[in-house]
């Protein structure tokens, strides 16, 4: 690590909202430029950096700066130059020479400590001083919070994160439980936060570590789709994770159960322990499934069996018993879930309830989990699909970001239908169902069989599990649907039968590689040429890679790397910014990997206006616009229309999706679909992971590699246990009804 001392000469750039500063500082070797996140470097100031120099391709050699601090300036004149930066209002470059004219080195002392002296100045009065020395008070603040946080081992880019979540109030609150890092800051997590605690010289059994540890446990559950975790098995883990007693973890757990943080309850001879909101959200989903279901509806006066003969004569079909099931139960009761397979006709249902309750003048609505899954929803019924958040009118309030529809202003409608049902996890589910009131006819469709939500609950399984609610099975394959192998393999492997396999002029193929690293290069062949040549379709719009995992030569990492060097290769002009283990190019695929509510977008409408909004979600797909290094900027254009704007320090929420995994491709359709099929962990080659992924194909799917782990993953029906209980509640609830 290289070291410079020197003054702050001049500020050739700075992004205002990240920090990242390019400067100019002179030393005793001469003059050098400083690149980085350095949120208190001012002209004038005297300060120690240490860091590596760079090369840049246009600006030449740099100093990329990890560490910045102040040193108070020596010199008169370097005291001037800080003073008349512009950092102090009132106080330009005559002012600040006067002022140092008159207490020469004293002068800071002066500004701190003894103010007053400053109306000896000419043209300082009253109001002047007061907001000279707000402002000197304000730098001051800065300055001594981010030397705090760089001597724990905070860089200054997150420091800027930290001074912005918490203010002045930064040091206090550090001081007083490090660990608050870890739920605050996005992008500390328990491990940094300890290391921070460790820093600062936190005891290893120090109540606050213990409660970290157990928050980090549960929500590392969380993100396996748990709702609870029994306390035993949490005990352990935490204990693992912190080297404390467990009489201290369990000591703990009684704490947080106090201050209403978790939730203690015996499920039969076991005691579970929640993350508060979970608990609370399958309570409140339980009671709403009763109440919605068991509620009085107004009669829909419809002579259901000629709406059907009219619809079976406009659009040249013919009902099966299971689909006029599913439309008459949608009439008579308040919640119905349609669930089944591809080709079972679940979209022909859903435009046949549109259509009896639009010529009765009652209102629908339609929504689904994703952007993708309501932008297909509304192409396949020719009615406006919302995601579910903004059926529920999500934005910025008072308090934050929240719903605008829930139990004080519920929707109003007398028909909800929501597609995709299986993708929802406890937490949406319980914010949907506060805004719809009893009457009001909920109908929830999707495939069962698919891998459950991303996020935690087994939201439509257990529903179906709970035995309360009408459900409609569908299981037959339509006649249109029988000439797509992807339909009728898609029901053979749910079967737990071997798909048929490169038959003549179809739409379902395997082709057989047993080395990983041609795989690789097969599937690369494929996007960049095989197909785009043999079926004309486009690489970036029509095909999608999937895999089943992260790592290895057949893993989305690896992948991607190939992809994009041989689809959207470097170019001379083409902009690119490296973060981390993540190089972003101008043209790649990208893909949204964690919900952002605050993220806004706007969408050019073509009467020359704009429509704004926010929220970014998991799973939301998108195409790199342009990469902006004077602004720190990286644009994306989501769903051929949202346009979003990224700080360069957001960028960890972005990851390249050439290839994807298959988890997160669900609520998603694409034309092609391009899988490895290869040895991985056995959790994750199972028969409803390579279910989800092929039933994501409209037109083709292209299977590389060993037939062997093909069986391997039909045979293994394995269905990772999650940890939920909201079967269980919905039939003790329905006792109280």
């Amino acid at each position: 690590m290289l070291v410079l001392e020197g003054i702050i000469e001049d500020i050739v750039f700075r992004n205002e909202v990240n920090t990242y500063t390019v400067a100019k500082l002179e030393t005793e070797d001469g003059e050098a430029t400083i690149v980085g996140y350095m949120p208190f470097a001012n002209p004038g100031e005297s300060v120690r950096v240490e860091g590596e120099w760079t090369y840049h391709p246009t600006y030449g050699e740099q100093m990329e700066v990890s560490i910045i601090n102040p040193i108070i300036p020596s010199t008169t004149k370097g005291i001037e130059k800080y003073l008349s930066s512009g950092l102090i209002p009132f106080v330009g470059p005559k002012t600040a020479k006067k002022i140092v004219k008159k207490f020469g080195l004293d002068t800071l002392d002066i500004i701190q400590y003894n103010p007053e002296r400053l109306k000896e100045i000419d043209g300082i009065g009253d109001k002047k001083l007061v907001k000279i020395v707000k402002a000197f008070e304000e730098q001051g603040e800065l300055r001594e919070v981010m030397v705090f946080l760089q001597e724990l081992g905070i860089t200054p880019n997150y420091g800027m994160r930290i001074y912005k979540e918490y203010g002045k109030e930064t040091i206090g609150i550090i001081k007083e439980n490090p660990y608050k890092l870890s739920e605050d800051i996005v992008g500390i997590g328990f491990k940094k936060a300890d290391r921070i605690a460790q820093n600062m010289g936190i005891s290893l059994d120090s109540p606050h570590r213990i409660e970290g540890g157990i928050k980090y446990k549960l929500h590392r559950y969380a993100r396996n789709g748990h709702t609870y975790v029994p306390k035993d098995e949490l005990i352990l883990n935490t204990a693992k994770l912190i080297d404390v007693e467990e009489n201290l973890i369990e000591e703990t757990i009684r704490d947080m159960a106090i201050k209403g943080i978790i939730h203690v309850s015996k499920l039969e001879e076991e005691t579970l322990v929640y993350y508060a909101p979970f608990h609370r959200a399958e309570n409140n989903v339980s009671r709403k499934v009763v109440e919605l279901s068991r509620a009085k509806l107004e009669e829909v006066d419809v002579d259901v069996d000629s709406v059907i003969r009219d619809i079976e004569g406009a659009e040249g079909i013919e009902f099966a018993p299971k689909q006029i099931e599913a439309i008459v139960e949608s009439i008579e009761n308040g919640l119905v879930i349609i669930t089944g397979g591809p080709g079972t006709g679940k979209t022909t249902i859903i435009k046949a309830i549109i259509r009896i309750f639009e010529e009765q003048g009652l209102t629908v609505n339609l929504a689904a989990p994703t952007g993708r899954a309501a932008k297909r929803m509304t192409e396949t019924t020719g009615m406006e699909a919302k995601t579910i958040h903004r059926l529920l009118e999500y934005s910025f309030m008072e308090e934050g970001m929240a719903f605008g529809l829930d139990e004080s202003c519920p929707l109003d409608t007398d028909l909800l239908i929501i597609d995709e049902a299986s993708m929802i996890d406890i937490l949406l589910m319980n914010n949907l169902l506060k805004a719809v009131m009893p009457g009001t006819r909920l109908v929830l469709v999707g495939d069962v069989d698919q891998l459950p939500s991303v996020g935690p609950g087994n939201v439509l399984r257990d529903i179906i599990d709970s035995r309360v609610v009408k459900v409609v099975r569908l299981e037959e394959i339509f006649r249109q649907a029988e000439r797509s192998m992807i339909v009728v393999n898609a029901h053979r492997i749910n079967r737990g039968e071997y798909p048929l396999l490169n038959e003549r002029n179809k739409d379902f193929f395997l082709l057989r590689e047993g080395d990983p690293k041609r795989i690789g290069r097969i599937i690369t062949n494929l996007c960049k040429e095989r197909l785009p040549n043999y079926y004309g379709v486009d690489p970036f719009t029509d095909i999608q890679v999937l895999s089943p995992m992260k790592k290895g030569d057949c893993g989305i990492n690896i992948l991607n790397s190939r992809l994009q060097a041989e689809l959207n290769p470097k170019a001379y002009g083409k902009k690119e910014k490296q973060m981390g283990a993540e190089l972003f190019r101008v043209g790649d695929k990208v893909m949204q990997i964690r919900n952002n509510y605050s993220l806004e977008w706007q969408i050019a409408k073509r009467d020359g206006t704009k429509e704004t909004g926010e929220g970014i979600f998991n799973g939301d797909l998108g195409v790199i616009l342009d990469i902006n290094e004077g602004d720190d900027t990286l644009k994306v254009l989501f769903d051929e229309e949202k346009e979003v704007e990224y700080n360069f320090n957001q960028l960890d929420e972005l990851q390249l999706s050439y290839a994807t995994t298959v988890h997160k491709s669900q609520g998603s359709e694409f034309p092609v679909i391009i899988m490895p099929i290869y040895w991985g962990p056995p959790m994750l080659l199972t028969r409803n992971l390579l279910y989800t992924g092929i039933t994501r194909a409209r037109d083709l799917v292209v299977l590389v590699g060993e037939e062997r782990f093909l069986r391997l993953m039909i045979d293994n029906n394995r269905i990772a246990k999650r940890y939920s209980s909201l079967d269980l509640k919905i039939r003790e609830m329905l006792t109280m009804f």
